[in-house]
């Protein structure tokens, strides 16, 4: 993967030199233990196994903290988001939600279909040290395997329909996938109406890190009631990466 300071004018679209495996996409590697606290947390993740290593070296690490963004003529973010049969699972560090083939998200000349979105809380992202109840991230891939994440913020407020429909199937405990192919939703839902956006050159946010992602934070947090966080909270009280050092990069913000 991209180990090297990225120019700013590449900023914006970050290619790996490989594809990336489905463990590393859906952000879990299941032959290793880790999580989010004590001797498997965060500060150990480079040292729980070689795979891992990126989390302890590498320099293009997520989340961050966003400052200093740097404005520029982006293009926007178009969402090509269909509805998709629920699949649902506790996969032992968040709940997922695997999504049908056939929803893209385009930037400029670039398309990516998204794989699956899942939920930290707190935010993983921060924008000037300000942290939010609830982050998505919704994880696309283009047809080399390259990886684009969206991420959503989430505001105390009013209840978020999907996610209410969502917490009521989502499983307590980690297990296997559920699936209801008669219940349709549409991730379209989770975002805000306005769609401009920060992008940084960054990583996973879980083992193995792998680099070479390229991240667009939408500006504009999204509501979720109190209520709705809490019962997240119940599942995963912690699920969230500290960020990262810049390290040099830079973060450009649509205009």
């Amino acid at each position: 993967m991209i180990g090297r300071r990225v120019p700013a004018v590449a900023a914006l679209i970050v290619f790996c030199s490989m594809c990336v495996p489905h463990a590393a996409m859906t952000q879990e590697q299941p032959a290793h233990e880790w999580g989010y606290s004590g001797s498997e947390g965060p500060a150990h993740w480079g040292e729980l196994s070689p795979t891992f290593a990126a989390c302890k070296t590498g320099h293009l690490q997520s989340p961050v903290n966003i400052v200093g963004a740097q404005s520029a003529n982006l293009p926007p973010i178009q969402f090509e988001y269909k509805s998709s049969p629920l699949h649902i699972v506790n996969n032992g560090h968040t709940i997922e939600i695997i999504y049908a083939p056939g929803s893209f998200m385009r930037v400029g000349d670039k398309r990516y279909e998204l794989k699956q979105f899942h939920f930290h809380h707190p935010s993983e992202e921060t924008i000037k040290n300000k942290r939010f109840p609830i982050e998505v991230h919704l994880v696309h891939a283009d047809a080399d395997g390259n990886l684009a994440v969206v991420s959503v913020l989430m505001n105390e407020g009013s209840a978020n329909p999907l996610v209410e429909t969502l917490w009521g199937i989502a499983p307590k405990t980690a297990g296997p996938e559920k699936a209801d192919d008669n219940l349709q939703i549409n991730a379209a839902d989770l975002l805000p109406a306005n769609r401009s956006y920060f992008t940084f050159a960054g990583s996973l946010t879980t083992p193995p890190c792998t680099e070479g992602v390229s991240w667009f934070v939408l500006k504009t947090p999204v509501t979720i009631s109190k209520k709705q966080v809490a019962t997240f909270a119940e599942i995963y009280p912690y699920d969230e990466r500290p960020t990262q050092s810049l390290n040099g990069r830079t973060v450009l913000v649509s205009k």
